[in-house]
């Protein structure tokens, strides 16, 4: 067992794996390796792999380990309203089958994950976006309001209207690290932006999986003459980008992943101006090997910029007018020059 604050990242690749779906309604995949146990166990939140954000980029950590440690593993995917009593029995099927380590996506499996490790004290266990207690868990976190002040940075840089919008899936604690970032970058970028926080649900998390609700609150803001927005909304996110590359001029912010590299959002990437990376991959593949080796992560574990656990984007070279300007506001960040809000 080892404890780390900070971790330095690296490169990650990625490989296909074929999805079906089970007769509960969960994403479920099953991929070869032997990595000593039966595998990795992930539990994905809402909007599954699929999502071009979030879950993708968990699940390119697992695509890594199945490469380079030729390890298998099982992902399983939440749905819209889940009770705790799904979210641990998703777990507990996953870590009665064997499968170690077992992950779960999202700050939701924190109190699952809590009981469930206590339950298999011989399994490691891991939550993004969280901490939970458990000589036997991972909890992996990140700053995402210091690759969001980033994304401020550049929002206010490339505006044309002198505003600009952010919108959230969920109003709660962790979604709100990134509007306060974003607000805080544009603002100290230029003084007389206009930034306009809004978010689709005050806590139904069904905000991570509704694409057409984004959609319509990104038309409502380019209505207003919002011209860059920034969406951390997971699946939905999507929608917000479709509504974007429908306004000429105007530019959208993705999301955990790099959205212009995403597939699925291909026709949408010249309006794509960058993207707030959140490197959950490293993070879980780090885990996976970590148990592998036989010395497993437990404890906090905090991915930050200056680490490189959050970066922004430079795909399609939209920003690149202005990487200056972002390259001072990184190192003023990662020298502590520059402290970054967590709360709006």
């Amino acid at each position: 067992m080892r404890r780390v604050s900070t971790i330095t990242v690296a490169g990650i690749t990625t490989a296909a794996l074929a999805f079906t779906l089970t007769a509960c309604g969960e994403s479920s995949t099953e991929s070869g390796g032997d990595g000593g146990s039966k595998g990795v166990g992930l539990a994905f939140d809402v909007g599954g792999r699929d999502d071009h954000s979030f879950n993708e980029s968990a699940a390119r950590g697992l695509d890594r380990a199945e490469k380079e440690l030729g390890i298998k593993n099982r992902m399983m995917t939440a749905k819209n309203g889940e009770t705790e009593a799904e979210r641990e029995q998703r777990l507990t099927s996953l870590a009665d089958a064997g499968y170690n380590p077992v992950i779960g996506v999202g700050f939701n499996y924190s109190k699952s994950i809590e009981k469930t490790a206590k339950e298999f004290p011989k399994t490691t266990f891991a939550v993004v976006d969280s901490v939970a207690p458990g000589k036997n868990v991972d909890s992996i976190t990140f700053a995402e309001h210091e690759g969001s002040y980033l994304a401020g940075v550049a929002a206010a840089l490339k505006s044309k209207t002198g505003k600009v919008g952010f919108i959230g899936g969920v109003s709660n604690e962790l979604i709100k690290k990134f509007e306060a970032g974003f607000v805080q970058g544009a603002k100290a970028t230029n003084p007389k932006i206009e930034v306009s926080p809004e978010y689709l649900y005050t806590s139904n998390d069904k905000g991570f999986n509704d694409p057409a609700a984004a959609k319509d609150k990104a038309k409502g803001m380019l209505d207003r003459d919002i011209d860059v927005i920034y969406t951390a909304a997971g699946l939905s996110g999507n929608g917000s980008i479709e509504a974007v590359a429908a306004k000429s001029g105007a530019w959208a912010i993705g999301v955990d992943s790099d959205a212009y590299q995403q597939p699925g959002l291909a026709k949408y990437k010249d309006s794509i101006l960058t993207s707030v990376v959140k490197n959950v991959d490293v993070a879980v593949f780090d885990l996976v090997k970590s148990v592998k080796d036989g010395k497993p992560l437990t404890g906090p574990h905090a991915y930050l910029l200056k680490d490189g656990g959050v970066s922004l984007s430079t795909s399609g070279g939209h920003i690149d007018d202005i990487k200056a300007k972002i390259e001072e506001a990184k190192k003023k960040i990662a020298d502590g020059e520059i402290k970054v809000k967590s709360t709006p």
